[in-house]
């Protein structure tokens, strides 16, 4: 019955995903040409696959809260690859990730193609990720981060580091900027551990994906967006990785508690 719900609900998520894909490429052909950056089109065609992945799943999914309006970025826990599914559901956003990503087989393409931003985790690309920043948070993009670093089982919150949030205390982008702390909880199905759904340290990502596709029963996942803090009132960038760091921890205890 295991391979059974894997193609049951396997290769409908397959179709979803690459006939999504296939759909945006084709959009983009023409809306690069007349828009450049800005996307008004293909962002709505992401939000899509990524809502429908959910029904297919039989994942139950809530968002709390408003997402913020405005320039600004966002920031998450890290818990799966089931989070780009579930950020993206709700909100127009654009994930930063380490360039690696970008040539890692399927994840790398799908990336590239709903715009991704790649970033080299080194000091001498500082002044290149300011400039990058610039463009993208320019063109209306809300760009995503996961601060952690990693991704976790779930049940909690690693220190955020605060190199990642450098390139935002230039004076060009200080002023103008809001950071909105998102909190993402996991819930697993009845009896399974409650670390099901989390994706860490050296864990394959074909296992733990047929191990969600072939689950006899599914938990569900929750969005909740905390208020926007504005990056004006931040003197320096580890007060600004402890504070989100704690609202986004904030949001997991109190989920954990309900």
């Amino acid at each position: 019955m295991g391979w059974v719900r894997v193609a049951r609900r396997g290769i409908p998520l397959g179709l979803l995903v690459f006939g999504g894909l296939l759909i945006l490429l084709m959009v983009r052909l023409v809306e690069w040409p007349l828009f450049g950056q800005r996307r008004p089109i293909t962002p709505h065609i992401t939000q899509f696959v990524c809502r429908n992945a959910f029904r297919i799943l039989g994942m139950r999914y809530q968002a709390i809260g408003v997402p913020m309006q405005g320039p600004g970025a966002v920031v998450s826990n890290h818990v799966s690859w089931l989070d780009i599914l579930a950020l993206n559901a709700r909100k127009r956003i654009y994930f930063v990730a380490k360039a690696e990503v970008a040539g890692w087989p399927g994840i790398g393409w799908l990336a590239r193609a709903t715009g991704t931003v790649f970033i080299k985790r080194d000091r001498r690309e500082v002044a290149a990720q300011i400039d990058l920043f610039r463009t993208r948070l320019a063109a209306g993009h809300k760009l995503l981060f996961f601060p952690e670093g990693t991704s976790t089982d779930g049940r909690r919150v690693l220190p955020f580091k605060p190199a990642l949030f450098g390139a935002f205390f230039d004076p060009a982008l200080a002023d103008q900027l809001q950071l909105q702390p998102v909190t993402l909880n996991y819930e697993a199905p009845v009896g399974v551990n409650p670390r099901f759904y989390g994706w860490w340290g050296d864990m394959e990502l074909a296992p733990h994906l047929l191990g969600v596709l072939s689950a006899p029963r599914q938990g569900g996942v929750s969005v909740h967006y905390h208020d926007p803090n504005s990056l004006a009132v931040f003197t320096d960038r580890k007060t600004l990785a402890k504070t989100l760091e704690e609202q986004v921890r904030a949001g997991l205890t109190a989920h954990s508690d309900t």
